[in-house]
C-alpha cells in the first residue's frame, strides 16, 4: 500500500511540475498580432453601432469577445496621414508626413525603425504588411520597408476592387476581388504547407525576393490594410461571373431601408471661403439622392465583405492551431461624409470624418474584460503603443500615443480629458484645420485656402498667432450632428474662449 501511495505521490508530483512547466512556457510565448485596417469606415457602420440594414456578425462578435472603444478617433482623418501616424505614434504636427502634391515628405528610415511593426520584427516577429500602401518610407522605392518585413505584398496608393487590374504585383492571386484577395495572400503568409505554393511561384519578379512564408518557430504580425469601403474601389463590384453574389445582390432586398441625413440634400455647413465641394473629387460628391443611395448599397455591401473575412480569418487561425495565441485589432483610417453637413469626402473635422470603429481582442483577456465598451478617448496613434505593450516589447520613446492597456484591464485610470484633431490637407477644396474635442464639446478653426495652396505649413499657426477665418463650437451632448454653431454665442463665450486657449496649447505640446 505505502509502494502505491509512494508511486501515486511521485505521478502526481510529476504531473504538478509539467503543469507548472507547461505554464511558464505558454507564458514565455509571444502573441501573434493581426491589425485589420480597413478605408473610409464610418463608426455606425456595423450593425452593433446601429447601421439600418448592415449585418456584420463576425466583426460584433470579435468586439463581444474582445473589447470595444466607443469614443476611438482619426486625429488626421484622410489615408496617408492616419497611416503615417499609426507607423509613427505621432500626431502629423509633429511627423509631418503630409497628404499633398507638394508636401514630399516620406517616413524617414530611423523613424520606420521605431515602428510597431518593424520594432515585433526586431523582438523576434516574421511580419506581413498586406493591401494598401499610402506613405513612402526612406525613399520612393519604400527601400526599407521592402527590405525589413518578411512578406512585404502591397499597392501604392488606391487598389480598384479588382487589385489585379490596377497592380501588377496583385496577379498572382486566384480571387480577382479585392478582400478576397488580401485574405488569400494573409493566408500564404501564414500556410506552412503546399496549399499556396502557386501563390510564390507565380508571385511577379519584382516582389519574389519580398515575399516569405512566416517563420513557424516565431511569433507572427500581419498588418492588413484594405482600401474598402472606400469610394475609389466600389466601381465595378460584382460585373465579374466570379464575385462571390454579395458583391451582386446582397442587400437588394432591403435598400429600401437605407439612410439619408436629416433634411437631405442639406446645405453645406461651412462658408464657400472655407470650403468648395467644385474643388472635391467627383466620386465623393453626394448631392444627388440616387447616386449616394447606390454609393451606400455597394459600401454595405463591401463592409459585409470585411464582416465575412474576420469570420474567414478566425476560422483560418484556428484551423492553423494560433487562434489561442493571436491578438487581432480591428479599425479604419477615417469615417466619410455621406451627406452629412452637406458634404462629402473627409478630412473636415467633424464627427462623420473623425469618428472611427475600433476593437482590441486577445485571447487571454479575462472574462470580465470581454465584451466591455470603452468611452474613454482614444486615437489611432494609441495602437501602436497598445500592440507593443500586449507583446511585451518596450514603448519607443518618439510615441504620442499612449497603450490602451490600462483602460483595458482596469477601471478608472487616468487618461486624456480632450483630443487634438487637424487637417493639413488643403487640396481639393479642403481648409487647414484644428480642433479639440472633449466628451462634451468639440471646437474647430479653420484657416484661409487662399494662403495655403501649394504649401504644406504643420506649424504656421503655432509660430506666428495665425488667425483663424472661422470657428465652430459644438455641445456634443445635446447636438451630436454638430448642427448647431455656437461660436457666435455669447452665453458660450467662456467656453469658447476656454478651448481656444485648449487648441493652441496642445498645437504646442504637440509640436
Amino acid at each position: 500500500m505505502k509502494t502505491i501511495l509512494y508511486n501515486l505521490f511521485i505521478i502526481s508530483s510529476f504531473l504538478s511540475c509539467t503543469a507548472v512547466t507547461q505554464t511558464v512556457q505558454a507564458q514565455k510565448k509571444k502573441p501573434n498580432v493581426i491589425f485589420i485596417f480597413s478605408d473610409d469606415q464610418r463608426f455606425n457602420s456595423l450593425s452593433m453601432t446601429g447601421d439600418p440594414i448592415i449585418q456584420t456578425p463576425n466583426i460584433d462578435e470579435l468586439a463581444k469577445e474582445g473589447v470595444f472603444f466607443n469614443n476611438a478617433y482619426m486625429t488626421s482623418p484622410i489615408c496617408g496621414p492616419s497611416r503615417a501616424n499609426i507607423f509613427t505614434g505621432q500626431w502629423e504636427r509633429r511627423n509631418k508626413i503630409g497628404f499633398t502634391s507638394v508636401s514630399k515628405n516620406l517616413i524617414s528610415e530611423n523613424t520606420y525603425k521605431n515602428s510597431w511593426l518593424a520594432q515585433l520584427k526586431e523582438a523576434g516577429y516574421s511580419t506581413a504588411f498586406i493591401g494598401k500602401h499610402h506613405t513612402k518610407i526612406g525613399d520612393k522605392k519604400n527601400t526599407p520597408l521592402r527590405e525589413d518585413v518578411d512578406f512585404c505584398y502591397y499597392g501604392n496608393g488606391h487598389l480598384g476592387f479588382y487589385p489585379g487590374k490596377k497592380h501588377k504585383v496583385f496577379r498572382n492571386l486566384k480571387n480577382e476581388t479585392q478582400v478576397e484577395g488580401m485574405l488569400e495572400a494573409t493566408k500564404a503568409f501564414l500556410t506552412q504547407g503546399e496549399t499556396y505554393d502557386y501563390f510564390y511561384k507565380n508571385a511577379d519578379e519584382s516582389i519574389k525576393n519580398q515575399i516569405k512564408k512566416r517563420d513557424p518557430k516565431k511569433p507572427f504580425s500581419a498588418w492588413i490594410n484594405l482600401n474598402l469601403p472606400h469610394a475609389s474601389s466600389i466601381g465595378g463590384m460584382g460585373t465579374r461571373a466570379s464575385d462571390p453574389e454579395y458583391y451582386k445582390t446582397g442587400y437588394d432586398d432591403v435598400k429600401h431601408k437605407i439612410e439619408l441625413p436629416d433634411g437631405y440634400p442639406q446645405k453645406i455647413s461651412l462658408p464657400e471661403d472655407v470650403y468648395a465641394t467644385k474643388d472635391l473629387m467627383k466620386y465623393y460628391i453626394t448631392a444627388k439622392k440616387g447616386k449616394l443611395l447606390n454609393e451606400k448599397l455597394k459600401m454595405t455591401r463591401a463592409i459585409h465583405a470585411i464582416d465575412v473575412m474576420v469570420g474567414n480569418l478566425r476560422s483560418f487561425l484556428k484551423e492553423i492551431g494560433e487562434d489561442e495565441n493571436t491578438i487581432i485589432v480591428f479599425t479604419s483610417d477615417n469615417g466619410l461624409f455621406l451627406g452629412e453637413h452637406g458634404l462629402g469626402g473627409k478630412t473636415i473635422l467633424y464627427d462623420e470624418s473623425v469618428h472611427v470603429p475600433m476593437i482590441v481582442y486577445s485571447p487571454f483577456f479575462k472574462n470580465k474584460t470581454k465584451g466591455k465598451v470603452i468611452d474613454n478617448l482614444v486615437v489611432g496613434q494609441d495602437i501602436p503603443a497598445t500592440l507593443l505593450e500586449m507583446c511585451g516589447v518596450t514603448i519607443p520613446k518618439s510615441y504620442q500615443g499612449e497603450s490602451v492597456l490600462p483602460l483595458i484591464e482596469k477601471n478608472n485610470v487616468k487618461w486624456r480629458d480632450e483630443i487634438f484633431l487637424e487637417n493639413l490637407f488643403t487640396d481639393q477644396g479642403y481648409p487647414r484645420q484644428e480642433g479639440v474635442r472633449s466628451k462634451q464639446y468639440k471646437y474647430i478653426r479653420s484657416f484661409s485656402k487662399l494662403n495655403d495652396r501649394n504649401k504644406y505649413v504643420p506649424n504656421l499657426s503655432s509660430k506666428n498667432n495665425e488667425q483663424p477665418i472661422y470657428e465652430e463650437l459644438f455641445d456634443i451632448i445635446k447636438d451630436p450632428k454638430e448642427q448647431n454653431n455656437l461660436a457666435g454665442d455669447k452665453k458660450y463665450i467662456k467656453i469658447l474662449n476656454e478651448y481656444r486657449q485648449k487648441c493652441k496649447t496642445l498645437v504646442s505640446e504637440l509640436n
